[in-house]
């Protein structure tokens, strides 16, 4: 990163993995890539995400990338031709009412659902450095509420990024911050360790919620 070399750090096992067991969840390389300078993080929600993605780091010269991605089969989704992403730029998948909800990874399907269901905004940030700043003041102006969303520790990661840039900008809105607690995460299946964590679509909905009544 002194250097600024163009290296691109394929990250396989970002989040929950399954039958790897407890030694291999990949919690916390959201949080300690975050504060090193000059490094860029890539966070794809799909298969077609994370070639553009790795493509995107391949080409990119002016200092190392990381893009993470999950273990696991992809999802379906149609392949488009390769390009270069605008870097720190995220993209808005569903506009709502109030609440926005801002997605780091792989949980956008169950991000989608709990969208729905709670007339929320949802956002695919894409990039955890360098965080889209000025989508997050928009969003702040136009909602009492932002979450963010990651499979990754939630101490200093994506969503600390987010917090930042909110005191920062002295922005007038209250952030819930969801992911993985400070713990090692118990062996388990994806599906049973996201639903354990509220990290599902109806687990997302549900913090969401007691977060609202508070």
């Amino acid at each position: 990163a002194i250097q600024k070399l163009p290296v691109m750090f394929a990250i396989d096992r970002g989040g929950i993995v399954g039958a790897d067991g407890q030694t291999h969840q990949g919690a916390f390389d959201l949080a300690f890539l975050r504060c090193v300078p000059e490094m860029v993080i890539m966070t794809p929600s799909d298969e077609n995400e994370c070639r553009q993605m790795l493509y995107t780091g391949y080409h990119y010269q002016d200092g190392p990338s990381a893009v993470r991605y999950p273990r696991g089969n992809a999802v379906g989704v149609e392949l488009t031709p390769l390009q270069s992403l605008p870097l720190g730029k995220g993209v808005v998948k569903r506009q709502g009412e109030k609440l926005a909800i801002l997605n780091f990874g792989t949980l956008l399907p169950a991000a989608a659902e709990a969208a729905e269901a709670l007339n929320a905004t949802l956002v695919d940030m894409r990039f955890v450095k360098p965080l889209d700043e000025a989508l997050i003041a928009e969003l702040a102006q136009s909602h009492e509420s932002l979450v963010t969303l990651e499979e990754g520790a939630i101490k200093g990661g994506a969503g600390s990024g987010v917090n930042e840039t909110v005191m920062a900008k002295r922005l007038r809105v209250s952030v819930l911050n969801l992911g993985l607690p400070d713990e090692f995460i118990p062996q388990g299946t994806q599906d049973e360790v996201r639903h354990d964590y509220q990290l599902d679509a109806q687990g997302i909905q549900q913090q969401i919620l007691d977060w609202l009544a508070q």
